[in-house]
């Protein structure tokens, strides 16, 4: 069935299809360090706002992504702090851009990104590490040796997650880059696009099977990388 809707694809289509890969892929690429960062003070640190910052990782899981966008629309926009100073400096504009649906992406895929890494760190049994500092071992290497290596599972299902949360990513996008055909016409966007056409019937079905079963395909591998963690890395299909 796969191969009959990608042979069914127009031009038009595969391009649509493209530049959803390409904002999914970089909006995960450019965010998993920071995820990483936070799963790991979150985990491993204690201080004051701790409960604050876990509120607001996860907060764009709660609020409705039109007023994410919205958010971003402000800080990011040409008047807004951030647009301007990146406009100015660097002279990058995000606003009705790729890149820009790439940043809404990225914010709306930190919360699962940070809770799959997160509980990957949780489970990491801290007496080996302990074990490699008392024979000597520096902090960077028990953490490249160890801590990494143990944590693996959870990255590699926090990037699956990531990339289908990203690919199916709407509200936010559309709010803050609008819809710009070639542009920022992600997947979601094009079908919503198609939905208004007359003969837009076709399309629609095309890309919604296409959607469903990437998405499918990536949280079945993300529930497989989950088990790997509640086995304690072993093999488990």
């Amino acid at each position: 069935m796969s191969s009959d809707i990608c042979a069914a694809l127009s031009p038009e289509e595969w391009s649509i299809l493209a530049l959803s890969l390409k904002v999914s892929l970089v909006a995960v690429a450019a965010i998993l360090p920071v995820c990483f960062c936070i799963a790991w003070m979150l985990a491993r640190w204690r201080f004051p706002g701790k409960l604050l910052v876990d509120a607001l990782v996860h907060l764009p899981l709660v609020l409705p992504p039109v007023v994410t966008g919205w958010l971003l629309l402000l800080l990011f926009g040409m008047n807004g702090p951030i647009g301007r100073w990146l406009s100015d400096v660097f002279g990058i504009t995000l606003l009705f851009r790729w890149t820009g649906a790439a940043l809404a992406a990225a914010i709306m895929a930190v919360p699962l990104m940070v809770r799959a890494i997160r509980l990957s760190i949780e489970a990491i049994d801290t007496r080996l590490e302990s074990a490699a500092a008392t024979l000597g071992a520096s902090r960077l290497r028990i953490f490249f040796t160890i801590s990494l290596p143990l944590a693996l599972p959870g990255v590699l299902a926090a990037i699956i997650l990531g990339f289908a949360r990203s690919l199916g990513e709407f509200g936010a996008t559309i709010t803050f880059v609008s819809d710009v055909p070639g542009e920022t016409r992600t997947l979601p966007i094009a079908i919503y696009a198609a939905m208004q056409m007359p003969d837009g019937e076709a399309m629609v079905t095309r890309f919604a099977i296409l959607s469903t079963m990437l998405s499918l395909g990536a949280l079945m591998l993300s529930e497989i990388m989950v088990r790997r963690i509640a086995h304690g890395g072993r093999h488990v299909v």
